[in-house]
């Protein structure tokens, strides 16, 4: 990543934030991309008083205009993009029976829309220099949907199924730009604080377990580095998928008894006068961070995901020491 151009869209706070402090940590010079323009500025003041190149955009990614126009600025101002990551979200906490047409249709603008932008205006400048990496941030729910989330859920549904076709045509097309999706688990963010929550009494949470945003930050830039069109993050990432795969009818019933209140503190009456980041940032009122109110539960390292990114070198070893083990046991005959 030494001097390599990146654009995180959604820098602002929670995994966008931790991702950009990564890759610029990394040597990338960073574009930061997200509507609220003081919580961009206070992280390109800390990259820069650590020795990065940072460059801030201010952009609403619902907006193609915004976005390609961010993109023509990045190239002016830093050089060609070589990883676009498409990080930025919204959502609404709720029964889809609660919430409105109007707000899956924001909601969708931006988780959904907004990836597609980005990925445009990426392919736009890769295309023709036949380089570049488009980074998706998913979620393991884009595999499993879960109650209270239809509008979150249904966005990174549409994601993936957009993100594999693009896969495919770029393969098609004998293209050396390369795209890859990060299904992540439950994170300790900002989101939480900031989603818009109809018809229920308690403070959101992450369904547990949790993990910082750190270590999405590292998987979105191994994603970035190697060559793996899916990457999947933590156990609890791993068990929705496979559980949604094998016993979907038991996951169904599972989560009818317990999604309701996994996503709720127990002993936190939501606040009746709290805000919400659905149609204007509330970053500009504090600077909130990379991190939420979890962080006394949440895990900053996860072994699947070090087998995962390491099982090369694993299935090497294994191989290696199955072949040493049946040497001697010839040898002894």
């Amino acid at each position: 990543m030494q001097d390599a151009v990146v654009v995180v869209t959604g820098a602002s706070a929670g995994i966008g934030r931790a991702t950009a402090r990564r890759f610029a940590r990394a040597g990338a010079k960073v574009a930061l991309l997200a509507r609220g323009e003081e919580s961009l500025g206070d992280l390109a003041k800390d990259l820069v008083r650590e020795g990065a190149t940072v460059l801030t955009v201010p952009t609403d990614v619902s907006n193609w205009e915004e976005v390609d126009a961010a993109a023509t600025r990045i190239e002016s101002e830093l050089g060609p993009i070589d990883v676009w990551v498409n990080n930025a979200m919204t959502a609404v906490l709720g029964e889809v029976r609660l919430t409105s047409a109007e707000e899956f249709r924001r909601v969708m603008d931006v988780t959904y829309l907004g990836t597609v932008h980005g990925t445009l205006a990426a392919l736009r400048r890769m295309e023709p220099r036949d380089r570049g990496v488009i980074v998706q941030v998913g979620s393991a729910l884009s595999r499993r949907a879960i109650p209270l989330q239809a509008s979150y859920c249904a966005g990174k549904h549409a994601i993936k199924g957009f993100t594999e076709s693009l896969r495919v045509e770029l393969r098609h097309q004998g293209s050396h730009v390369r795209t890859s999706i990060v299904q992540l688990p439950a994170h300790n963010t900002t989101q939480f604080g900031w989603v818009r929550v109809l018809g229920l009494a308690q403070h959101p949470q992450p369904v547990p377990p949790i993990f910082e945003p750190e270590l999405a930050a590292d998987a979105i830039l191994w994603a970035a580095e190697h060559d793996r069109a899916e990457l999947w993050v933590g156990w609890p990432t791993v068990k929705t998928i496979l559980g949604s795969w094998l016993v979907p009818s038991y996951v169904d019933r599972y989560l009818a008894r317990n999604g309701y209140g996994s996503q709720q503190m127990a002993e936190r009456p939501l606040s009746p006068d709290r805000a919400d980041y659905l149609t204007e940032p509330l970053d500009d009122d504090a600077d909130y961070g990379a991190h939420g109110i979890f962080g006394d539960r949440a895990r900053r390292r996860s072994t699947q995901l070090w087998l995962n990114l390491h099982r090369r070198a694993i299935g090497a070893a294994a191989a290696g020491a199955t072949a040493v083990a049946a040497g001697l046991v010839h040898a002894r005959r």
